[in-house]
């Protein structure tokens, strides 16, 4: 079935399997009297609706059909599927099986948006107590689950941000946002999105935020400043209070991107660091499926003097009612339709209240002590090392530089990638932070057992010793992959990646 071209093999499309007039299903018959009364069927359908020939599709078995996808799904990695899911500063963590089964229960699946309130009491009820929750492990007064994405929470943090200087008759003069060098690129296009211009401060030789650079920058034009904490180098930003007061002390608003709460998650609060709104991702931190797994979710949430700025509506609670509260008269309206994406925060919900608030900070405490693990272990290989405070313990992800190890055999951190999927393991994220050459950012989770994360260190070193015995090997990988090594550009232009057939047909010259 699979057609071999030179030293790598092509999956066949479906379109390319089975035979002509192949079928995958029986129509079942109509009985006559049902016939008789719907009559010609094609007359119930409007003139140009109708095809004017029977559409394009692969004529194929079910066994067929069966063993492709299943075939395609087996290719893909999966964090249920692989060795190790190492991919830092995104929290790819385990998806417990039954936080999908409670989330697809027909009581909540056939519930429709736009149902009266009295009759949706038991998801209103999970929708507030999440909100609660979230509340407290953040710290913050109030909250709105609408955000479909840690970057639509950032945005709408902004939105909050604009919204509190214009109505203080400042937002004319305050139109910049202060970043970070080593921050999320989502946070300056979130801070542009909502108009704002952003000022990027450089890292000090701790890895944390430059206070002199940082008082430097402040003053009557800022608006606010956008910060994780821990930072994307895994290590906590000691002097907070500090940058919190300087900030405030200007009049600017502090705002905390959540990508890295798995950290601190029973530790400590944002809300006690400074911060005035928070976002957290629940389809990270709270295990909810991450990107082609389902949608996401971003909740904000806000200390008291932004909370009438939320949008609505808010899920509220009055003597064991739960209603929607449209009263909120300096909101900045809705960002999301309905109440969000309900699905993953079900799953969020039954997650939390599994592990409940002792688990939670477990959770924390098991990713941070894998996290060192790899980089006590790593920092030493041959061509790595460990930049910023190598002496200051990492928190939920660690990250390594290849350049040694470039500069010694012209192995790169995106060879090393490649040389890890040969081994059954995802890549790491790569090149990212900005401010590590040949960076490797790499985050265990908590879920990953002491086994995985040593087979993961013994691959690194492996390739490590190939890099500067046998270089070539580890350039032309992956070899034990479904797809070679691509090229990276080509594999990203628009004109080249074929995502369906039509696409597939017109770059293969076909009809």
């Amino acid at each position: 079935m699979r057609r071999f071209r030179q030293a790598d093999w092509e999956e066949p499309l479906i379109f390319e399997l089975g035979r002509e007039e192949r079928v995958g299903f029986t129509v079942p018959s109509v009985e006559p009297e049902v016939s008789d009364a719907v009559g010609d069927i094609e007359e119930l359908v409007p003139t140009n609706m109708l095809r004017s020939e029977p559409p394009m599709l692969p004529e194929v078995s079910e066994i067929e059909v069966l063993r492709h996808f299943i075939h395609l799904s087996q290719m893909n990695y999966g964090v249920n599927s692989g060795v190790f899911y190492p991919l830092g500063s995104c929290t790819m963590k385990y998806n417990p099986v039954i936080n999908e089964v409670v989330a697809a229960h027909p009581k909540i699946t056939e519930i429709h948006p736009d149902q009266d309130e009295a009759t949706v009491q038991g998801v209103l009820g999970i929708l507030y107590q999440l909100k609660r929750w979230f509340l407290e492990v953040t710290g913050m007064d109030d909250a709105s689950l609408q955000p479909a994405a840690g970057a639509h929470g950032e945005f709408l943090g902004n939105l909050l941000i604009r919204a509190y200087h214009a109505d203080r008759g400042e937002i004319d003069k305050r139109r910049e946002i202060i970043v970070p060098d080593s921050a999320h690129g989502t946070n300056p296009a979130s801070a542009m999105m909502a108009g704002f211009k952003t000022v990027e401060i450089p890292s000090g030789e701790d890895g944390c935020v430059d206070i002199e650079a940082l008082r430097s920058v402040v003053g009557e034009h800022t608006a606010g400043l956008m910060l994780t904490n821990p930072n994307t180098l895994g290590i906590f930003e000691r002097n907070i209070s500090e940058i919190a007061e300087i900030v405030h002390g200007a009049g600017g608003l502090m705002y905390y991107d959540g990508a890295n709460l798995n950290a601190i998650m029973g530790k400590c609060r944002p809300g006690d660091m400074g911060f005035d709104i928070v976002h957290v991702n629940l389809h990270k931190t709270f295990s909810t499926p991450h990107g082609g797994g389902g949608p996401g979710s971003g909740p904000v949430g806000v200390k008291s003097f932004l909370a009438d700025y939320l949008p609505v509506p808010t899920v509220e609670e009055e003597d064991g009612v739960y209603r929607l509260d449209y009263d909120r008269p300096k909101t900045i309206g809705r960002i999301h339709g309905y109440h969000g994406n309900v699905s993953p925060i079900l799953k969020a919900y039954a997650y939390t209240l599994a592990l409940g608030g002792s688990g939670l900070k477990e959770a924390s405490e098991i990713a941070v002590l894998n996290s060192n693990y790899i980089a006590h272990k790593l920092k030493d290989v041959r061509g790595l090392s460990l930049p910023y405070a190598p002496g200051v313990p990492r928190k939920h992800e660690a990250v390594l530089s290849a350049s040694g190890m470039a500069e010694e055999t012209g192995v790169r951190a995106l060879d090393v990638a490649k040389g890890l999927l040969d081994r059954g393991i995802h890549a790491p994220t790569i090149y990212f932070p900005l401010i590590v050459p040949e960076a490797l950012m790499i985050e265990p989770t908590e879920t990953e057992p002491l086994e995985a994360l040593d087979a993961f260190i013994e691959a690194v070193k492996e390739i490590s010793d190939l890099a500067y015995s046998n270089p070539k090997e580890v350039l032309d990988a992956p070899r034990n992959t479904a797809v070679g090594r691509l090229d990276e550009a080509r594999a990203a232009h628009p004109k080249t990646i074929c995502l369906s057939w039509r696409a597939y047909c017109a770059l293969a010259g076909r009809g």
